[in-house]
């Protein structure tokens, strides 16, 4: 290839010097402006060659987030680099998510509701063997067949039992993080055990580095080392903001009004994950891949409200693991030049699901698999166009008896376990948002929701819209067969356990 590029200069060249030479006029009637055409075709040839013209793209994952628990939502919060990239992006306004965690990483990875691969209710825990279907081709995998580079930072929480459920066997050409559902901050021991990897090998040097500096450190040496003549796509999945609640000092002393303490460590955690996001942008720009680079954020399910995290998901109704709004629907944003109009709200309806095809074809492939639930929803987040999703189902679980779908505004919720929810303005705004209140326990296990005009889920429209209630109780009937068992919170394996492994939570026992 580089012996074919110079013969095809030199032909050129040569070419251009016999007409200089016989056609002496033409070099007087071309413009300046005209002649660095011949440059810019070799330029084409060369970005073609090297792939450039693909953009890389940056996914971040925050764990907890609640929807008042960023600056943008709240005023309260300090989180100045995340406004940045929301307000000059497009901050997604109706983006949703799985109720908790596991559920909505394998979702993202793999373009399926959450309930069709056994990971409705949780993925697998330290001790439960399997994970994500080895069947299943995820993200990372399509992508490096685009020929990108892969790299993981942070939570993975979708299966290690054995080695062929560990990142790098599924699609990341390098991986630095943790397993488990959530571990120290500071010592990144989960139980007692340590649970922090550098591809495949434990990393113990990294005692007393705090998680959002840790994960921020290696995303920025990824890109650092990154061969530019290659896209790459790097998923950084935070630790923060879940629990334990801790936090470098410096953070929690830029909250001194907030007088929970909980809520104050919690925030505070925010402005620190914040911080290390600007520092991923900087090294963006200083190793100049900012303007070809793509970067999307959202949070993994709502934020939990309880003595444990003082997380906030107001206005919205309900917390992490319910399927009301304040448990699904994410904090999310995109960023990035190729965005075809940008600095705007967009209100279409978008599921984790559809990440998978719309980076693909952003990455400029296309998915095959026809039963993915996903749908490539690009042209309408960057044109700010109608949504091509006009359905969604929040989750199937038998097992918590609960379930949740929803067709253009109206959304149907059923079963026994989603009483109780509340309303819960965050700490710091008491006395000017309102007081807390709950959701009043209503006859019969139905619900029923105009989403456009009740986005807070304060009206059940069950008994007087029936024909609807019908409608939608249908459509979730079908899609119940898809239905496949998930994994059960009490299975245990005696070979799991990291005395095994020398301290650390380690594959290799299923």
């Amino acid at each position: 290839m580089y012996l074919l590029r110079h013969f095809v200069i030199l032909c050129l060249f040569t070419f251009g010097c016999i007409l200089w030479h016989f056609f002496p006029t033409i070099h007087k009637k071309t413009s300046r402006l005209e002649q660095p055409n011949i440059v810019f075709i070799l330029a084409d040839v060369r970005n073609e060659t090297n792939h450039v013209e693909k953009p890389n793209i940056v996914f971040i994952l925050a764990d907890d987030l609640g929807w008042a628990d960023v600056g943008y939502n709240n005023p309260y919060i300090i989180t100045p680099n995340i406004d940045k990239l929301a307000k000059e992006g497009v901050i997604l306004n109706q983006s949703y998510v799985a109720q908790t965690c596991g559920p909505t990483r394998a979702a993202l990875m793999t373009g399926y509701y959450p309930y069709r691969l056994g990971f409705q209710v949780r993925g697998p825990s330290n001790t439960t063997p399997g994970g994500l279907p080895l069947s299943s081709k995820i993200l990372p995998q399509t992508l490096k067949q685009m020929g990108y580079s892969t790299y993981m930072v942070g939570k993975w929480h979708l299966g290690f039992c054995n080695v062929e459920y560990t990142p790098t066997r599924r699609g990341f050409d390098s991986f630095y993080g943790y397993y488990v559902a959530s571990e120290d901050h500071y010592n990144h021991s989960a139980i007692g055990a340590l649970d922090l990897h550098d591809n495949l090998d434990p990393d113990w040097s990294q005692n007393g580095t705090y998680s959002s500096y840790l994960y921020s450190d290696k995303a920025v040496d990824f890109i650092e080392s990154h061969d530019k003549a290659k896209p790459f796509f790097m998923y950084l999945a935070y630790q923060s903001v879940h629990s334990p609640n801790e936090v470098p000092q410096k953070y929690y002393d830029m909250y001194p009004s907030v007088k929970n303490e909980g809520r104050r460590t919690i925030m505070a955690m925010v402005t620190a994950l914040d911080d290390g996001i600007g520092k991923v942008v900087r090294a963006l720009q200083e190793n100049g891949l900012r303007e070809n680079t793509l970067i999307i954020f959202s949070s993994d399910n709502g934020a939990p409200v309880n003595v444990q995290h003082e997380g906030s998901n107001w206005p919205l109704l309900g917390v992490k693991q319910q399927l009301y709004e304040g448990g699904t629907r994410a904090v999310a944003f995109i960023h990035g030049d190729m965005l075809k109009k940008t600095g705007y709200t967009y209100n279409g309806m978008i599921h984790v699901v559809d990440w998978y095809p719309t980076i693909a074809s952003i990455a400029s492939g296309e998915v095959q698999d026809q039963d993915m639930d996903g749908i490539n929803v690009w042209n309408a987040l960057s044109t700010n166009s109608a949504s091509p999703r006009e359905e969604m189902v929040y989750n199937i679980m038998t097992d918590w008896d609960v379930a949740a779908i929803r067709i253009g505004d109206y959304k149907l919720m059923t079963g026994k376990n989603h009483h109780n929810a509340c309303w819960t303005p965050p700490p710091e705004a008491e006395g000017k948002w309102g007081g807390e209140s709950c959701f009043l326990q209503q006859k019969g296990d139905v619900y029923l929701f105009n989403l456009k005009d009740d986005p807070s889920e304060r009206i059940n429209l069950a008994e007087k819209l029936p024909d609807k209630v019908d409608l939608l109780m249908r459509r979730l009937e079908e899609r119940s067969k898809k239905v496949i068992p998930g994994f059960q919170k009490d299975e245990f394996v005696l070979e799991s356990l990291p005395s095994n492994f020398g301290g650390v939570w380690s594959h290799g026992w299923c």
